[in-house]
């Protein structure tokens, strides 16, 4: 798949200060990448440079082929970018906002009118059409920004939180919405806190601290490498008195309780048909065999609280 964002030691200082250092990122067409961290960590200042906002210090950034230094316009055009301050002039309506922008990306008139008509009715805004944005909501606020974002139908969108400040109802139509826009040839990177919307929305997690990209790979990778191997739950429906000595060896016993017992294994798909196998054989009954879930959230904690000189997590 053609790589749609690109960056090589990409850096930003302001100053003394050192804000972003040496981000290596790759978003090929059909991707979603999530990039989290806490607060001041370099999400925005590397979503700035990538969007050619913000010009780097050091390295490189292209964006669907285009350096963001060479060809800052082409970059401009490429990109649909939602950032935390939207920008929104508070005596417009919707429409008049939607069209400014329309004539901003010289987006044929027909052609702008269509998409945003479609977009606000995806987002819940075609029956807000006779407000003026001062007096939107913070969560309308937030989805007719992602609406201008749309707008010229770019190849590439940076979304730095895109479900803050919305309620429950807008935040699941924006995530099913983000999960619809994946594309054959369009790549995305979300920017946000809530660990259980990367986790169902990206194909690659990284996680920058302090400027630097300390974890980069897929979601079950991260799982694998910072919190071991998976962990299962044995329920029975008798007492697990004596069990465990039938069971096969090749398993580390975590927890166990009166019916149920937890285990951590390489190799689940050998080790759980075996234990199935030898329960039957025994004529014990068996009520659930699962894997236990473990979150994103158990990984970025690990990786954020680690010491400083934990090695990075590379793909």
């Amino acid at each position: 798949m053609e790589t749609l964002i690109e960056t090589h030691s990409l850096g930003k200082n302001f100053d003394s200060f050192t804000a972003v250092s040496g981000v290596n990122l790759t978003v090929r067409a059909g991707e979603v990448l999530a990039l989290l961290g806490p607060n001041g960590a370099g999400k925005t200042t590397t979503i700035r440079m990538i969007a050619s906002i913000l010009r780097p210090t050091t390295g490189t950034a292209k964006v669907a082929g285009f350096d963001v230094e060479q060809f800052p316009e082409k970059v401009r055009q490429s990109v649909g970018l939602l950032t935390e301050h939207h920008g929104l002039y508070n005596r417009m309506r919707a429409w008049e906002y939607l069209e400014f922008f329309g004539g901003i990306y010289a987006i044929p008139r027909d052609t702008w009118e269509d998409r945003a008509e479609s977009l606000l009715l995806r987002y819940g805004l075609d029956r807000t059409l006779q407000l003026r944005l001062g007096q939107y909501s913070k969560g309308m606020r937030q989805k007719l920004a992602l609406v201008r974002a749309l707008l010229h139908d770019p190849r590439v969108l940076l979304l730095d939180e895109p479900t803050s400040a919305m309620d429950p109802e807008s935040a699941h139509r924006v995530r099913k919405s983000i999960s619809q826009l994946r594309s054959n040839d369009r790549a995305l990177i979300v920017c946000t806190h809530n660990l259980h919307e990367a986790e169902a929305l990206a194909d690659r997690i990284a996680i920058i601290r302090r400027g630097i990209i300390i974890a980069n790979n897929t979601t079950s990778a991260l799982k694998a490498s910072l919190v071991g191997d998976p962990v299962m739950e044995l329920r029975l429906g008798t007492a697990l008195d004596g069990v465990i000595d039938q069971l096969p060896g090749d398993m580390t016993v975590l927890a166990q309780g009166q019916d149920w017992l937890r285990y951590q294994t390489a190799s689940p798909e050998n080790l759980n048909p075996q234990i199935l196998e030898t329960l039957a054989l025994a004529k014990i009954p068996v009520v659930t065999l699962s894997e236990v879930h473990r979150s994103l959230e158990d990984v970025y904690l690990q990786i954020i609280q680690s010491p400083e000189d934990k090695q990075a997590v590379k793909a």
